[in-house]
């Protein structure tokens, strides 16, 4: 699935990129660049409630759309008020950016640990059967009956 998403992603650039006559003026590139940092974040907070299992494609679909053209109206609202709402936008996007990312790291971290420590399980279940799901018997730290 995340493949598609990416896929997708790569063709939308190259659709612009290599459309004849397809550019953005400079005056709106602030715009589009709080646009494409509104919609990572909501795909970073996408995948982070994928990872814990709240994900659902009609809420992620509304946030990136409605989060997307908020981002840019905020800012050109900003522009026609005179005060420089970008930058504002920028460090309230990129934290929330930064906070996913860090949350799901941990939460992937975390299941590699629970795999490890279940292979290692399966692992001295496999070496001592008579042992099996007793962790006072794992032989590093001298506690069980001695081996053979």
């Amino acid at each position: 699935m995340i493949w598609l998403a990416l896929a997708s992603g790569l063709l939308g650039f190259a659709a612009i990129w290599f459309t004849p006559g397809a550019h953005i003026p400079i005056a709106d590139a602030s715009y589009l660049s709080l646009a494409a940092l509104a919609g990572i974040d909501s795909l970073i907070g996408g995948v982070r409630a994928g990872s814990e299992g709240k994900f659902r494609g009609s809420i992620f679909v509304s946030g990136f759309v409605v989060n997307t053209m908020l981002a840019a109206f905020l800012a050109y609202l900003g522009d026609r008020l005179g005060q420089n709402l970008s930058l504002a936008l920028f460090v309230v996007l990129g934290g929330r950016i930064f906070v996913n990312l860090s949350i799901t790291r941990r939460q992937w971290l975390d299941h590699r640990a629970d795999l490890s420590s279940t292979r290692r399980a399966a692992q001295l279940a496999a070496k001592s059967p008579q042992y099996a799901g007793d962790p006072s018997m794992d032989g590093e730290h001298g506690g069980g009956a001695a081996r053979e």
